[in-house]
């Protein structure tokens, strides 16, 4: 069992349900379809790298459940997901990271935006 965040980089949107609507229009068109695959942005790479170094991805206390979470980056947007049981500290590490680069941080499970 996994929680999952997204992070991406934009115009922060005005509500959650804004919010929903950007998250689903840029998955589809970046996370959906191994077509649409592009390398992650710059700012979206350096936070995966700043959250990773954090939460290194190997090792028997790693909390990804994908690794290596790159790899679920495409262009402006990273799917992050975590294992269930460390999934609080991590995604509250993950939403403030997020606010010190300038990112939005949404929580798909929720449907809302991480404060």
């Amino acid at each position: 069992m996994s929680h999952d965040l997204a992070v991406w980089d934009g115009e922060h949107p005005l509500d959650d349900d804004a919010a929903g609507s950007a998250f689903d229009e840029l998955y589809e068109r970046y996370l959906e379809s191994e077509d649409a695959a592009v390398p992650p942005s710059p700012r979206i790479d350096a936070y995966v790298n700043a959250l990773i170094t954090r939460f290194p991805e190997d090792g028997r206390d790693s909390p990804w459940a994908s690794p290596p979470v790159i790899d679920e980056a495409s262009g402006p947007i990273v799917y992050l997901l975590m294992s269930y049981s460390k999934a609080e500290e991590v995604s509250e590490y993950a939403a403030s990271l997020a606010r010190e680069y300038g990112l939005i941080c949404y929580d798909p499970q929720g449907e809302a935006l991480r404060p």
